[in-house]
């Protein structure tokens, strides 16, 4: 499968194993920043379902796609150069104005404007990719912007929230959710990229609005369920209030089958630190017919966040263990 990068189109067999990567924020680029060290046949499958913020500004006064994840993709994706740098710094800038533009990433409004100039959401960011020299493509998730709704529990209470950025807040623990529209189109690139990977990455991040919002979209489901790639789920370093307080780490991987019973997995990537029961997880990934790889992922100082080295060097072992014939679900200990 092609990429596109600051040349042009280049072919596949030029820059390693054809890799996609599904999220959002902060959890998708720090896969990203990782997997730039493994290839450039890279594809980011970003979530399009932030409303607030300045993505919730500009998606209630323009009929786009929120940009703000798709920005922070294509940042992490930018060449390592004084050129790609200058314009990643300005892409992530926030207009500091005492005026209505107040807060707004600067990147988000030159988003918004190259899909009002081009009235085609994923050429606009291949024209943003082309301008960072980004290492890789990102494509929404959904041509059309969607809205996630929570049924959360909170003590004896049931109730229900609706939009990314409430469910985040929302007291109580997220039981089930779901998207409105509930079968949105999908760009014909997102399910070619799956179908045409070696490898598809899903995690870290908020798990119920990043990760699990692809599961709920058919058209994704199926190219997941579908696809001759193989596949990893990368699991967070710290629980999430609210959405995940009260799971396990095993949990994470278990509820995954409740949105996506054809999914099979073939690599779980955990930091033994963030496991609270290991054995428990080797049992939820064999139900899913994946290994467990324990790495340290941490950063040194040890908050909860990815090492862009150690998560690419964690990624590379477990794409490396399966270049020769996979065998039955395994640990791969530290």
């Amino acid at each position: 499968m092609p990429y596109l990068d600051a040349a042009g189109w280049v072919q596949r067999g030029e820059s390693g194993q054809s890799i996609v990567a599904l999220g959002g924020g902060h959890g998708l680029s720090a896969t990203l920043r990782a997997l730039r060290h493994i290839t450039h046949a890279l594809t980011a499958v970003v979530t399009v379902a932030d409303d607030g913020g300045s993505s919730g500004r500009l998606r209630q006064e323009m009929p786009i796609l929120p940009p703000g994840d798709l920005r922070m993709a294509l940042a992490s994706l930018c060449e390592e150069s004084e050129w790609g740098l200058t314009w990643r710094d300005v892409m992530q800038l926030r207009l500091d104005t005492t005026g209505p533009l107040n807060g707004h990433a600067l990147g988000n409004l030159l988003i918004s404007g190259l899909w009002q100039l081009l009235d085609d959401p994923v050429e606009g960011l291949d024209w943003v990719g082309r301008l960072l020299g980004a290492q890789g493509r990102v494509l929404p998730m959904s041509a059309t912007p969607i809205d996630i709704e929570a049924d959360m529990l909170d003590g004896e209470r049931r109730y229900v929230v609706s939009g990314q950025s409430k469910v985040a807040v929302a007291p109580g623990t997220v039981e089930h959710v779901r998207i409105t529209p509930k079968a949105p189109d999908v760009p014909s690139a997102v399910i070619e990229a799956i179908s045409e990977a070696d490898w598809v990455v899903l995690g870290p991040g908020s798990w119920y609005t990043s990760v699990i919002p692809h599961l709920l979209v058919p058209h994704i489901n199926r190219a997941l369920a579908t696809t001759d790639a193989h596949r990893a789920l990368v699991l967070n370093l710290a629980r999430q209030r609210g959405e995940t307080d009260l799971m396990s780490t095993a949990d994470h991987v278990r509820v995954l089958r409740e949105y996506a019973p054809m999914l099979k997995l073939d690599v779980v990537v955990a930091d033994p630190t963030a496991c609270d029961d290991i054995d428990d997880l080797i049992v939820a990934a064999e139900e899913l017919g994946a290994r467990v790889l324990l790495r340290q992922v941490r950063t040194g100082d040890g908050a909860p966040h990815h090492d862009p080295l150690r998560l690419a060097a964690a990624l590379r072992d477990a794409f490396d263990g399966f270049l020769g014939e996979v065998g039955q679900p395994e640990t791969w200990l530290p």
